[in-house]
């Protein structure tokens, strides 16, 4: 057991030079200590440091001067060292322009659960709207509405709130990989999604203030950008756990994700999630929208397309190692962990398994932090390399019985026509350099 000295409540005066020798030794006393009893907790490797490192026995230059005083950022900003932490965008996503485009999310980037306001992914048909809060209303309005009403956003925020963490997914998360990997970047292979804590109103509770006609099966979702981006959703899934919310992640929604007010449809398809909302409207036909018809549809291998494909499926990817964070800086029998994310439209994830040979033999992950429904879920897999090559997959599963397909059963199943949907198992090929390549395993091919 390791003594602790007492020190007397004197003051104690030391000069630079005692300074930076009494670093040094303390760092040589500890060094070998500290490694073995993170080795002996086995997680990763600690990096191994020369006794006369700078780093440890100067002075660090930000400790010898005062810092920015508590008002130069008024609305805080993130550190300079981290600027290759942003969305980014691609022409393949674009129609010519960047306003019918998104921003991918660097999730392997991402810490916890919960993407920050400023990374979250952005899809958008007619560019960002820019909405006078003052001047926004929503009209629930049909036929099947007992009370039809128009509320401000102080009319909205006078119902009981809610904070609740979900995902939001582009059906197209994906899309690029549906016949052969197309990126070798994790961000613009499934950056189509993020994470966050919402807050507003249940719907379902304004609903039970309207009043609904029995014969109400539909709603209609409509955005007051100019695109308007109509859909049409199930009520019975709008008196389940859809949500009309006014804040993200403990502050008001920014423009790019639908100030002042949007919906949240846990689990469904992205664009359900309707951002600048202006109006609900319920019926007992369906809309048959643009973006419901000649789009977001599963078209299938006999030409016919699936609609009213809503449900994101179970899916996970390795985030670490992946091809933006590599292990080119490991050494053969360095310790080291695998992780990544998993998420399920349907309910929540019960497990994630690993494979470091392109699925042929599974070790089972564990989860870590919260697990919550319709959310993303943590997983990891501590491990040691031993410096040969591998091929490193996840396959997730959740509490409806899904597992995570292959690209073989996925393309079974749907062809190659669509590029909506693809949910697939994710697999890297890491070389005996430590080089993270994208890869797809097949073990036959019937597209």
């Amino acid at each position: 057991m390791t003594k602790v000295s007492e020190v007397s409540n004197k003051d104690v005066t030391t000069t630079s030079s005692e300074s930076k020798l009494s670093r040094r030794d303390f760092f040589r006393k500890t060094a070998v200590y500290s490694a073995g009893a993170i080795a002996a907790a086995n997680v990763v490797s600690p990096v191994k440091v020369k006794a006369d490192d700078p780093a440890i026995i100067n002075e660090a230059p930000w400790g010898q001067k005062l810092g920015d005083p508590v008002d130069k950022n008024l609305y805080g900003i993130p550190s300079p060292y981290e600027h290759n932490n942003i969305r980014r965008t691609h022409s393949l996503f674009s129609s010519g322009d960047y306003y019918a485009s998104v921003s991918m999310c660097p999730i392997h980037e991402s810490e916890g659960i919960v993407t920050p306001n400023g990374l979250f992914f952005t899809r958008d048909h007619g560019g960002t709207a820019h909405v006078d809060p003052n001047e926004w209303r929503l009209m629930i309005c049909g036929d099947k509405v007992k009370k039809e009403i128009v509320l401000t956003l102080d009319d909205l925020k006078r119902y009981p709130s809610e904070s609740r963490i979900y995902f939001i997914e582009c059906p197209a998360n994906g899309a690029p990989e549906w016949r052969g990997p197309q990126f070798n970047s994790l961000q613009f292979m499934k950056g189509l999604m993020s994470a966050a804590e919402w807050t507003g109103v249940m719907l379902k509770t304004i609903l039970e203030d309207v009043g609904l006609e029995k014969d109400a099966v539909w709603m209609l979702a409509e955005g007051s950008d100019n695109a308007s981006n109509p859909r049409t959703i199930p009520v019975e899934k709008a008196l389940d756990d859809v949500m009309v919310v006014w804040a993200q992640n403990g502050e008001a929604l920014r423009p790019e994700q639908g100030y002042p007010v949007r919906l949240i449809v846990p689990g469904w398809e992205g664009n359900l999630n309707t951002k600048w909302l202006r109006r609900l409207e319920f019926s007992d036909k369906p809309w048959h929208s643009k973006e419901e018809t000649s789009k977001y549809t599963m078209v299938q291998k006999g030409g016919k397309a699936i609609r009213y494909f809503w449900v994101n499926e179970v899916n996970s990817v390795i985030t670490s190692p992946c091809p933006e964070k590599p292990w080119t800086h490991l050494k053969k029998g360095d310790m080291v962990e695998i992780e990544g994310l998993a998420w399920t439209g349907h309910g929540t994830i019960t497990g994630v398994d690993i494979s470091f040979d392109g699925g042929d033999n599974w070790v089972e992950a564990s989860l870590k932090g919260l697990v919550l429904p319709k959310s993303w879920t943590r997983f990891s897999y501590v491990t040691k390399w031993d410096g040969k090559p591998l091929l490193l997959a996840s396959r997730a599963r959740d509490d409806f019985g899904n597992i995570q397909p292959t690209i073989d059963q996925e393309t079974e199943a749907v062809g190659v026509e669509s590029v909506y949907h693809r949910n697939a198992i994710v697999t890297w090929e890491i070389t005996k350099e430590g080089v993270c390549n994208n890869v797809q395993i097949r073990k036959h091919n019937k597209a």
